[in-house]
This record gives C-alpha cells, sequence and structure tokens, in this order.
C-alpha cells in the first residue's frame, strides 16, 4: 500500500464489525446529509399541501423557479431567503392566534370556508397551526449545517469577492464584469442622471464561465464626471443662487429627479438580477446534457391516471364514487373532461419541446404551469369544489406528483436537451422486458400514431408523413425481431433436441388456460357476479289493477314500506318445506334465500271508486250472467287467465321491467293458482250511491281475518352499480364484445403467417437495424439528402428478397 495508517485500518473494521441494523441507520444519515436540500424541499412542499395559505405558496415557487434552476446549486441567499421567510411566517401566524381578532370569534363556522380571508392568507386560528412551519425550519438549519460542514456555505461570497480583485476596469468594460448585482447598484450615484446609469448584458459572441448562481447581475457606471461639466455644474449653482424664483423650480426637479433615479434603481436592483439570471439559464457557458423526458411522462402519466379515478375531486359535486359509474349512465362529467384535455395538452406541449430542444420554451412553459397551476389548485379549485385544499386528498396526491415534474423539468432545464434523440426509450436495449413494455405501448390505442406524427411534425426531415410511418413501422418489427434473436443466442436451443416440458407445459399451458378462460368468461361472469356479488333489489312498490271483459277496472291497490314485509328463517325453512318432492320448484328456489322474498300484504278494498256507466254496466252483468260465453279477467301484468285461476301466489321480479308469475311454483299437485272472491259493496247516502270491489284471497298462508291479498315477489340479484354497465350487455353482449372481439385478435395471431415468413425469418437483423439508427443520426445531424438515400436503401432492400437474403445472413 502506498498510504497505510492503522487507525484508519481499525476504524473501518470498528465500523464493519457493527450490527446492520446499526449499519443500516448509518446509511440512512448519510443519504439524509447528501440529499438535505431535497428534504428541505419535500417538507416546504409537504407543508403547503397541508397548510395551502398564500404564505406558504412563496417558498414553493421560488423552489421551482429559483432554487432548482440554479447552476450548481443554489445560493446561499436563497437559503437565507427561506429561512428568514420561515421565521417571518412562524411569529405571523403566532401573531394572529390572539382571541381579539374578530374573526377568531366564529372559528367553527368559518374553518371549512374556502373564500374565507383569513383561511386563504393562511392566519386563522386552529390547532397546530405551527407544527410543520417548526418542521420546515429544522429542515433548513439542518442544510445549512451541512453546508457550513463541507465549507460551501460561503463560497459564493468568496468567489465573488476573488473575481472582483482580479478583474480590472478594462476587463469589465469589454466582458461586462460579473459583479455582484447588490454591490454595483449600490455604487450607483443617485444624484447623477438617469443617463449615467448604463446596463451591459453579455452578448452571445462573448462567453464567459458562470462563477456561481448568485452572481448574475452586472452593471456598470460612471466614477467621476469630467472637470469640464463639474465646472459648468458650479456655473449654474451661483447663477440659481441669484435668483429665488429658479431656485424654487430648480428644487422641485432636483427632487422629481432623485426620486426618479430611485424608482429606476428599485426597478433595475429587481429586474437586472431576474433577467441576468435567466439568461444566463438560456446561455449557459458549460451544460452537462442530460435526458430526463421519460420521467417526466411517467410522473405525467401518473397524474393523468389519479385523474380518471379520482375525477371527482376536481368538480363540484363529489357524491360519485368512480368514472365507471358515470360513463355507465352515457354521461361524461364536465370537471373530467377539462382535467384530461388540460393534462393530455400539456403532455403534447411537452413533448414539443423535447422534440425542438428549445431551452427557452421550456423556461416559458416552466413559469407559466408554475403560476397556473398554483393558482388554479389553490384559489380556483377551493371554489369550485367548495372545499378547502387541505381536505381534498385526491388533489393533494395530484399536485405532490406535479410537484415531481416540475423539480425534473427544471433538473432538465438546468442541464439541457439533448442534442440527438434516437428512437424509443424501450429500444434501448434487448430483452424480454424491452420487448413486453415495447409491445405494450404499441398496443395501446392511437398512441404509437400519435407519437409517430408529433415527431414527424417537430422534427426536422425531408421524408413525407407515409414514409415516416414506415420507417417506423420497420424499426419496431426489427426491434422485435433483434430481441427474439438475443433471447435465443442466450438460451439456445441445441439441434435435434426436442423442447423441454417445463417451456411446454408453461408456455402452452398457460395459453390453454387463457383461451378457455376467455371462452367460457361471459357464463362464468353472469354466473358468478349475481350469486357471489350480486345484491338484492327488493320491491319498493307492488301494484294490482284487475279489469273485467274489457271494462272499467274495478280494482285498483298497491302496497308500500310497512305492507312489504320480509321473511324470517322460520318462515323461509316452512315454506321450503311446503315443496319437498317437487324437484322443478326446489331447483327455482336453490337460487334465492329468505332475503330475496318480499310478502306484499295488500288491502282487499280498492283504493279507488268504481266509476263505471250505467251502459257498460248492464253489459258486463249480461256477460257474467251467461255462463256459456268465456268471461277474461285482465292483470296489470299482461296476464289474462280466468276467473278459476285468476291470481298467481308468486311473481318473479328479475333485472328487467317485466315481472313474471313463476310457473314452477305455480304447477303440480303440491301447489295451485288461488282462488279470489270478488264482491261489489254498494254505499247510499245523502250524497248519492258510491259503489267499489272488495277482493279477498281465499288460500292465504298468512291467514286474516280482512279482505286482502298476499303476493309472494321473488326479487333477482342485480349486479353492483360498480359493474353494471358491464353486465347489462347480457351474456350474448358479452359474447359479441369479448369472444368474438379478442377471437379476432387470436386469429390474426394463428393466420397469415405464410404471408410474412420472407420478413419474419431474418437470422441476423443487425444491418437492417444500423440502416434504420443511421437514418435518425443523419436526420438529427441535418444531413437530409442522406437522410432520403438511406430511406431509398431501405425500401429497396424490403423489395429485393436476394438482397434481404444476403443482408440477414449470420456472420462467419
Amino acid at each position: 500500500r502506498m498510504f497505510h495508517d492503522d487507525e484508519l485500518e481499525e476504524s473501518e473494521k470498528f465500523y464493519v464489525g457493527q450490527p446492520r441494523v446499526l449499519l443500516l441507520i448509518y446509511a440512512l444519515y448519510n443519504t439524509l446529509v447528501a440529499r438535505s436540500e431535497m428534504v428541505c424541499y419535500f417538507v416546504i412542499i409537504l407543508n403547503h399541501m397541508i397548510s395551502a395559505s398564500m404564505i406558504t405558496l412563496v417558498l414553493p415557487i421560488l423552489i421551482f423557479l429559483w432554487a432548482m434552476l440554479s447552476v450548481p446549486r443554489p445560493s446561499k441567499r436563497f437559503w437565507m431567503t427561506a429561512i428568514v421567510y420561515t421565521e417571518v411566517a412562524i411569529v405571523i401566524k403566532y401573531f394572529f392566534q390572539f382571541g381579539f381578532f374578530p374573526w377568531n370569534k366564529y372559528v367553527d363556522y368559518t374553518k371549512d370556508k374556502p373564500y374565507h380571508p383569513p383561511n386563504i392568507i393562511g392566519i386563522e386560528k386552529k390547532e397546530g397551526y405551527v407544527h410543520y412551519d417548526l418542521v420546515q425550519l429544522l429542515a433548513l438549519f439542518f442544510h445549512r449545517s451541512i453546508l457550513k460542514c463541507h465549507g460551501l456555505w460561503d463560497e459564493d461570497e468568496k468567489g465573488d469577492s476573488s473575481s472582483n480583485k482580479e478583474d480590472t476596469d478594462d476587463e469589465l468594460s469589454l466582458t461586462g464584469g460579473r459583479r455582484d448585482s447588490s454591490a454595483s447598484l449600490k455604487s450607483v450615484n443617485l444624484a447623477a442622471s438617469v443617463e449615467s446609469i448604463h446596463v451591459h448584458f453579455p452578448e452571445q459572441q462573448t462567453a464567459i464561465r458562470r462563477k456561481s448562481s448568485s452572481s448574475v447581475s452586472q452593471l456598470s457606471h460612471r466614477s467621476s464626471f469630467s472637470s469640464h461639466r463639474s465646472k459648468r455644474g458650479k456655473c449654474h449653482e451661483t447663477l440659481i443662487i441669484s435668483h429665488p424664483a429658479i431656485l424654487f423650480f430648480s428644487a422641485s426637479y432636483s427632487v422629481v429627479k432623485s426620486h426618479c433615479c430611485l424608482c429606476c434603481f428599485r426597478t433595475l436592483q429587481v429586474y437586472v438580477p431576474i433577467r441576468q439570471f435567466f439568461y444566463n439559464l438560456i446561455h449557459p457557458d458549460y451544460s452537462a446534457v442530460t435526458d430526463v423526458y421519460v420521467l417526466m411522462f411517467l410522473a405525467d402519466t401518473v397524474d393523468f391516471i389519479i385523474i380518471v379515478f379520482g375525477f371527482w375531486a376536481f368538480g363540484k359535486h363529489s357524491a360519485a364514487a368512480d368514472i365507471t359509474s358515470s360513463l355507465s349512465e352515457d354521461q361524461v362529467p364536465e370537471a373530467f373532461l377539462v382535467m384530461v384535455l388540460i393534462q393530455f395538452g400539456t403532455m403534447v406541449v411537452d413533448r414539443a419541446l423535447y422534440l425542438k430542444k428549445t431551452v427557452m420554451g421550456k423556461v416559458i412553459f416552466q413559469v407559466i404551469l408554475v403560476f397556473g397551476i398554483h393558482f388554479w389548485m389553490f384559489f380556483i379549485l377551493p371554489g369550485v369544489t367548495e372545499r378547502k385544499f387541505s381536505q381534498n386528498t385526491v388533489a393533494q396526491l395530484w399536485y405532490f406528483v406535479k410537484c415531481v415534474y416540475f423539480g425534473l423539468s427544471a433538473y432538465q432545464i438546468r442541464c439541457g436537451y439533448p442534442t440527438r434523440v434516437l428512437g424509443n426509450f424501450l429500444t434501448k436495449s434487448y430483452n424480454y422486458v424491452n420487448l413486453f413494455l415495447f409491445q405494450g405501448f404499441r398496443l395501446v390505442p392511437f398512441l404509437t400514431e400519435l407519437r409517430a406524427v408529433m415527431d414527424w411534425v417537430w422534427t426536422d426531415t425531408t421524408l413525407s408523413l407515409s414514409s415516416w410511418i414506415c420507417v417506423e413501422d420497420i424499426y419496431a418489427h426489427i426491434f422485435i425481431l433483434k430481441c427474439w434473436r438475443e433471447s435465443e443466442k442466450r438460451y439456445p436451443q441445441p439441434r435435434g433436441q426436442k423442447k423441454k416440458k417445463v417451456v411446454k407445459y408453461g408456455m402452452g399451458g398457460m395459453i390453454i388456460v387463457l383461451l378457455i378462460c376467455i371462452v367460457w368468461f361471459p357464463l362464468l361472469f353472469m354466473s358468478l357476479i349475481k350469486s357471489v356479488a350480486g345484491i338484492t333489489n327488493k320491491p319498493l312498490d307492488v301494484s294490482i289493477t284487475i279489469t273485467l271483459g274489457g271494462y272499467q277496472p274495478i280494482f285498483t291497490m298497491s302496497a308500500q314500506q310497512s305492507q312489504l314485509k320480509d321473511l324470517n328463517q322460520t318462515g323461509f325453512n316452512a315454506f321450503l318445506g311446503s315443496y319437498r318432492g317437487n324437484t322443478a320448484a326446489l331447483q327455482f328456489l336453490e337460487g334465492y334465500g329468505k332475503e330475496d322474498i318480499t310478502l306484499a300484504d295488500l288491502e282487499g278494498n280498492s283504493n279507488s271508486l268504481w266509476t263505471i256507466s250505467p251502459p257498460s254496466r248492464e253489459k258486463m252483468i249480461q256477460g257474467l250472467l251467461d255462463f256459456s260465453a268465456e268471461f277474461t279477467v285482465v292483470l296489470s301484468w299482461s296476464i289474462q287467465r280466468t276467473l278459476e285461476t285468476v291470481y298467481p301466489y308468486y311473481i318473479k321480479a328479475p333485472s328487467d321491467s317485466l315481472a313474471k308469475p313463476i310457473k314452477q311454483l305455480l304447477t303440480g299437485m303440491y301447489c295451485r293458482w288461488e282462488n279470489i272472491t270478488v264482491s261489489l259493496v254498494k254505499n247510499v247516502s245523502d250524497e248519492g250511491v258510491r259503489e267499489w270491489w272488495v277482493l279477498n284471497q281465499l288460500g292465504k298462508r298468512y291467514k286474516t281475518s280482512e279482505e286482502s291479498l298476499e303476493l309472494f315477489i321473488f326479487s333477482d340479484k342485480v349486479s353492483p352499480p360498480s359493474l353494471g354497465f358491464l353486465a347489462g350487455y347480457g351474456i350474448m353482449g358479452l359474447y359479441a364484445s369479448v369472444v368474438l372481439v379478442i377471437g379476432k385478435f387470436v386469429r390474426e395471431f394463428f393466420s397469415g403467417i405464410s404471408h410474412s415468413i420472407m420478413f419474419e425469418e431474418l437470422p441476423n437483423v443487425d444491418r437492417i437495424l444500423k440502416l434504420c439508427t443511421d437514418i435518425f443520426l443523419v436526420r438529427e445531424t441535418g444531413e437530409l439528402e442522406l437522410e432520403e438515400d438511406l430511406y431509398a436503401k431501405l425500401i429497396f432492400l424490403y423489395r429485393s428478397p436476394e438482397t434481404m437474403i444476403k443482408w440477414t445472413r449470420e456472420k462467419t
């Protein structure tokens, strides 16, 4: 060893010999120290998510538009701003907790109002008002201690002082001198004229190394005036003193002039550093190019999924539980539509900026998104949903993922876009994971087509859209073949050896089970969804209307609420026992439980008067007296029977609207249709003669002395609301939508293979893959003529089978 220290070696041995739990704690602490600034960002964002006020809104915006955009790291000025701002916020919140403020007297009434001014500002009285602010301050001081330990706390000031000592006045005038903005602005003579203040920004031709993120402004000023101008000034002073009137106007002018200079000074003090900061960001001298578009796209995708499954959290009415219940009713909620369109639009714009590689556009887009989303989430959304942001869990989750996207975008802006964008990120390696992910990506409807068209629109190329799509399709096809060839090399199959049983039963058995499940899925679904997951749909109203021979209805009655009774277990067992030996009835009753049966107790007295005309009354009497002719009774469920077997005791209420009598329970020797008696009651009073019909059931199970009717209703289970839109199609609908559609894809996989052998069975696709990659490369470098030549070569290759055979031979 070139260097050996016994103490260090003993320390290393002691550290390695510690328990694993303690080593894990050490590792977590070191990770916390290494990413202390990320801990501060997380705590600040978490505090804002929980508090959601204007006081806590400032620091998250500064994080995404200042701290994360600073190169190479946030300056001391930012951390001091965050610490001082947090301390001031704690003092302000503490001051407004006193009860003598008028809004603190009605806290219980105003605490849930999103637009109550104290709630918006963040000065409302509440329990634990300062807990997260204290945690935030603790995290900031922890990060400050870490920077001081590593000597990074005062590096900006040291760098600026050393550079100011070394730079001369001539170098500053030539390069625009990187002095500290505050020191330069303080040296400006406020008594001088506005024309004496000159702001110099570096031109694009003169590239300068960026010292630090804090020194971002330059000001040059004239240190002295010429002696000739000073003499003229003295002459003017003597003239002004000798004329009092002129002295008054001159003094007023001087005051106005000094105020104008002060305003210009304050404006420049704010504007110049900000402008210089973004100028250095857009025109860096050195940039560590990176590509985090995939992570930004994944963050946007997660936000898209949150919107789909939690769209109700972004609308006024939050009664709906999921999107399926709304779509099953053919309704598209406005909140869901707006959020989806906005999210999709931002993803398209982000893709366009990525393809154009414009950092300036990305900076503008970042500023608009940061201000727009924060304004919408914390000022517009609470008014739409009528609840505070801190009470909206789905919105908080969406905002947190969007903050991750903001951080990735800031990192992309700070490092710069890559100069080359070649292919899909899933095609960077050739293995099973990339193969299946890429094929899944291509199965998403319209995603491949949309990506291809967007790439063609925002990429410089001479190819037409059809030619572009052709190249993309060939590249995708060759990539899939390359993955299969690489898998064959990694897991070779010796020649003349049969396939192993693990492969045959693993792959083949899985496909067999999958096909069987697809074929029998509708039957299993319709059988299990109602028997296992079905819910009882009991009737709310049972109505009966009886009409004799087509005349005026003689009886109308309905049963609701207390007249609809449930069977207990004893009554249900007795009911089943009465059908012993009747196999058809018992088979029918197997699908029902006691909770599915409702006993309707209808009164025997009609609830309406019989208002029949005298001629119709006489005709009906004659028809009833004529025993040789048939006289029908029409029931409300459109079943016509003779008077002998007119009343069905048991009715089935299926999932549709048509109720039917249960034939299995109404036939055979054990049960028959029940008879009813019909009698006309006449009441003669001073008001006149009133008539109504009275019905009474003879064979009632629960016998009562009063005239009444009993009716058993068997309610079929219905699908849950979330699956109703799928089960509503029925078995034939599921066969048409599932079996036939999936069967079509499966048939395409097994048919037409012979027509694609010359393009599928390619032993070596490296040359074709390299040709596609060369097309992407020359397109990125701007060699558009060469792009046309290579594309023509690719087309010729697919048109010539002999050339394709030569190109795809194994290398020897």
